[in-house]
């Protein structure tokens, strides 16, 4: 079947672990935060929530379901009780499996999530795995690429290999943290390939290579140089902005409605929401108005999916909008 939004990346579960006795120790400009427990000692924690078949790509996958699109996922997973529960899972969310790799003998992935007030601390553990695309994967609308094991180094170029062989299909490249360590020079036919691009202000700077740069409008040339098409850099609470050929635009964070019990998912929501809104036939621009409030709804619940809006719901928020929620030239 031809899809229009493949997702490609590590599965997980995540345990997420409501700490009740912790402190947050920053510096004096309020960053390079740190999360602290009494070292030694049982700490005792509120409450664990678990949640099956998460990660960057099958939060992307399920939200492109959920806006309207057919939606499919290409990953990894042990023959563990764990695998079963997250494809189960990925049905019951109407992602397609038929790209599910089950290897025999391995782990699937387990995260841990530690809460924290709003924000959250990750422990990961990526499993090894045997990185290919299917080989009847039909070349659909949109392949989104993101976070996934420094194992699958290789895997990438694979993947730069399929779009340049098939230009029917768009890329869109959210990069997780090892794939950010690994460069743009690195991944440049990846960089290449991509229509869409989306990452945080700090992976920007990080990726270019200009550390203390705060002009979102350099930082996006910048990453639309390496070869993406639409560029986004979001900025936490200042906002997200984005960059292609009709120009730069910035837009302010859609405002919580009410305080934010986890952050856990809200920059797949924008990614993905974006793509699938572009994908509907918005500009650029007006997609990322309803990645964000789908953010907004994502972090008023625990977990990267359970917020997640549907189309006429997204539209219902949109029409609500308040008059500065708007996106501005840069």
């Amino acid at each position: 079947m031809k899809y229009d939004f493949v997702a490609v990346g590590d599965i997980t579960s995540d345990a997420f672990i409501k700490l009740k006795d912790a402190q947050v120790h920053c510096k004096i400009d309020n960053t390079a935060c740190e999360l602290c427990v009494r070292f030694g000692d049982k700490v005792p924690y509120e409450e664990v929530t678990e949640i099956r078949a998460v990660g960057n790509a099958a939060n992307a996958a399920v939200s492109a379901h959920r806006v309207g699109l057919s939606s499919a996922f290409i990953t990894w997973m042990g023959d563990d009780e764990n695998g079963g529960h997250c494809l189960e899972q990925l049905k019951k969310q109407g992602v397609a499996d038929e790209y599910v790799t089950v290897e025999k003998g391995t782990k699937t992935n387990y995260h841990y999530v530690l809460m924290y007030g709003p924000e959250r601390t990750i422990l990961i553990k990526h499993e090894n795995y045997t990185y290919h695309l299917p080989a009847n994967l039909e070349p659909p609308r949109y392949l989104y690429f993101s976070s996934i094991s420094e194992t699958a180094k290789e895997f990438h170029h694979e993947v730069a290999r399929f779009v340049k062989e098939h230009p029917e299909t768009k890329l869109v490249f959210q990069p997780g943290t090892f794939q950010i360590k690994l460069g743009a020079e690195e991944l440049k036919d990846v960089y290449a390939e991509s229509e869409f691009f989306f990452c945080n202000k700090e992976e920007a700077q990080s990726i270019l290579n200009m550390p203390g740069e705060l002009d979102a409008k350099k930082l996006m040339e910048g990453i639309r140089a390496l070869g993406p098409k639409i560029v986004v850099v979001t900025d936490g609470p200042s906002g997200s902005n984005i960059l292609d050929e009709s120009g730069a635009w910035h837009i302010p964070m859609y405002p919580d409605p009410a305080p934010p019990k986890n952050r856990t998912g809200a920059g797949d929501a924008t990614a993905s929401t974006t793509v699938a809104y572009t994908a509907l036939g918005l500009p650029a621009h007006e997609a990322l108005m309803r990645g964000l409030i789908n953010a907004a709804s994502v972090v008023q619940g625990v977990g990267a999916q359970t917020k997640l809006l549907t189309h006429d719901e997204i539209e219902e928020w949109y029409a609500k909008r308040p008059v500065d929620f708007v996106a501005t030239a840069l």
